[in-house]
């Protein structure tokens, strides 16, 4: 029989109809056309799949030759937490501020939303999936489209409809229980997801603390009465507690302004770290606790003196505020840092950018405290200068004064440009509501605590992973989220239920606001907070609960078949309390193989060395505590045990 002529492109053959034709590995069969058809005319011949070759035989022991993890991702050579998962395998950069998961952090990731859907369940909550895009109209409702608009992406759909990328979900989640829920009967409801976030961060930065795409977990919660949701609210408070007690890693609770998300309760669950853009200020003495935002400042000692302008006076109707300080000046040279939230409470439209004031431009230079190479400022009106109290005693006051009542901006002409507006110029130096000196400085460690009298408070920084907040009705009262609620229920409890259809009955019924609550957890940046807070000059150290896997076996020269027996005694001890084990058994040299497990950070590490030939001896490693001796096989499982459980 004649050899068939085998095209290499099509991997067809010309010969004898029917004929089959092994060409190793594979076998292809013969396809045969009419000699009178032309090309144009050939009868359309359907493919015939590939005999695959035989695959590799695989077991059910969890190996890194199996898994992706390219190691040495492009990245600063740092211990830098970021660098660190670069480098270690668990992500890449994609874009400025978005980032992909690879199978390392996809275990994480998977490992946190797993503990957190324990916790959710202990709360009775269900879970969801709610879309990523939302309708801008929805947003207009709520009254928070303006607000945060800056801060969306926003996209509009071929008929010209606006639509954005939720950067969370309270809009949504109130309008779908909104047109489900009738009955006070029907609650309460918890319901719970864990999803892709959008943010337009203007800086992204510190990799995964500060991105535009993120994971969070949102518990949203509906009750018909404030009793019963403040009842919510701490069972959450406590879950989280729990939550975060697991991980085993030290953490802050502090009170916390609500902000843009309503409501006038919420708290904060902090990791204090370096990189933390929050300052947490905490008592040892009273356990007293609070974001900077919030947290209360000692009193500063008033003394008598002329009116304060009234709030109408001083709340100017302005978009375009600025700020600015003299902190590399001699006024204040030696003083702690403007509270930026203490000013924006005087002035809610504030603009948080600081901006010096344009002495060169608008005073011509006359001030003699003027600093050198300020910029230009458009569009200035006015100036108004802010005081702290503290300085109405300091010996700096005439000068502090001299410069802050400066009046040689009023003139316009000084600057020697004709269309340099005329400045306002004021000096507020006491609050307005209470008459009280100003306090518009940073709380510092040492300083005094506010709620016990022999305290002095510490000032953390700290990176939010977590928020609390009894929202009432801030979504539910503009969205129509409401319940029928019978009158004897209500009446004599007006404190308790906000009724939502006031001057309307429906006989002895009436429509109550839902009153809600949100409490979210951020899942990526946990994850970054994480691996920052307990990275070391060798790499990365995960929380049991979070490792992409609990114990790595990696053996050295010529101990393959040893390091899965030692495998194969861990998973098979009746005394583990753990299954997620995985074997090293790439090809890489032993020392390659030490210090990527280092680098990727797994719990425990266990070498297969030369004492196993003849002592079942092997390494036990645990570099969070410390700990590296040799250990027997038979007490190796439950050496295990005890020290993830400290883990």
């Amino acid at each position: 029989m004649s050899r068939p002529a085998v095209s290499p492109l099509s991997r067809t053959i010309s010969g004898r109809k029917g004929q089959l034709w092994s060409q190793s590995p594979q076998i292809y069969p013969v396809l045969t056309f009419p000699r009178a058809r032309r090309c144009g005319q050939a009868r359309y011949v359907s493919s015939v799949p590939r005999v695959p070759s035989a695959p590799q035989k695989l077991d059910d022991r969890a190996r890194l030759s199996a898994l992706w993890a390219p190691t040495g991702g492009i990245a600063a050579a740092s211990n830098d937490s970021h660098s660190l998962l670069i480098r270690a395998g668990f992500l890449r950069q994609a874009h400025s501020g978005i980032f992909h998961m690879l199978p390392l952090g996809r275990r994480v990731q998977d490992k946190l939303e797993k503990l957190i859907d324990k916790y959710m369940a202990k709360l009775g909550s269900s879970k969801v999936d709610l879309s990523s895009i939302s309708s801008e109209k929805l947003w207009e409702r709520s009254g928070r489209l303006g607000s945060v608009g800056s801060e969306l992406f926003r996209f509009k759909d071929r008929k010209e409809a606006g639509y954005l990328l939720s950067p969370t979900h309270e809009e949504e989640i109130t309008s779908l229980v909104a047109s489900s829920v009738k009955s006070y009967k029907e609650l309460p409801i918890r319901l719970y997801q864990i999803s892709r976030k959008y943010r337009d961060e203007l800086r992204p930065r510190h990799g995964l603390l500060r991105s535009r795409e993120f994971i969070m977990k949102d518990l949203y919660t509906f009750d018909s009465s404030v009793p019963l949701a403040l009842s919510t609210y701490e069972d959450v408070r406590k879950m989280y507690s729990a939550l975060f007690d697991e991980l085993k890693i030290p953490y802050l609770v502090a009170e916390a302004d609500s902000g843009d998300m309503g409501g006038n309760l919420s708290h904060e669950f902090h990791f204090p770290t370096s990189k933390g853009e929050d300052h947490v200020i905490s008592c040892a003495g009273c356990g007293y606790v609070a974001n900077e935002e919030l947290a209360e400042s000692p009193p500063v000692t008033s003394r008598s003196g002329s009116k304060a302008k009234a709030a109408d006076e001083l709340n100017e109707d302005a978009e375009d505020i600025k700020i600015w300080r003299a902190s590399d000046g001699a006024v204040l040279a030696d003083a702690p840092q403007v509270n930026l939230h203490a000013i924006k409470a005087l002035y809610s439209k504030l603009d948080t950018s600081i901006e010096i004031p344009p002495y060169q431009e608008i005073a011509g230079g006359a001030s003699p405290q003027a600093p050198s190479n300020m910029p230009e400022i458009n569009k200035a009106t006015k100036l108004i200068n802010i005081v702290d109290g503290r300085l109405f005693t300091s010996n700096k006051r005439p000068e502090v004064f001299s410069h802050a009542e400066y009046n040689g901006w009023n003139n316009g002409a000084t600057s020697g440009k004709p269309n340099t507006p005329a400045l306002d110029v004021e000096l507020v130096a006491k609050n307005p509501s209470s008459g009280e000196r100003l306090n518009v400085l940073r709380i510092r460690t040492g300083d005094a605590c506010p709620r016990c009298p022999d305290g002095t408070v510490k000032v953390q920084e700290a990176i939010e992973l977590g928020h609390t907040f009894h929202l009432g009705t801030r979504y539910s009262q503009p969205l129509n989220a409401s319940v029928m609620a019978p009158l004897e229920l209500i009446r004599g409890r007006d404190e308790d239920y906000e009724i939502a259809d006031e001057g309307k009955a429906y006989g002895a019924s009436r429509q109550v606001a839902m009153q809600m609550g949100c409490h979210g957890i951020g899942v990526s940046r946990m994850i970054g907070a994480v691996a920052d807070t307990l990275a070391d000059e060798k790499g990365l150290n995960w929380p049991r609960v979070m490792a992409p896997y609990e114990v790595v076996v990696v053996p050295t020269g010529n101990m393959d078949n040893a390091a899965v027996e030692v495998y194969d005694e861990l998973a098979a001890s009746t005394d583990s309390i753990f299954t997620d084990l995985v074997l090293d058994d790439r090809s890489n040299a032993f020392s390659w193989k030490m210090r990527d497990a280092d680098l990727v950070g797994y719990p425990i590490i266990v070498v297969v060395g030369k004492r196993w030939m003849d002592e079942k001896m092997v390494e036990f490693q645990c570099r969070r505590l410390n700990v590296c001796e040799h250990i027997h096989i038979d007490e190796l499982a439950a050496h295990v045990n005890n020290c993830l459980a400290q883990l």
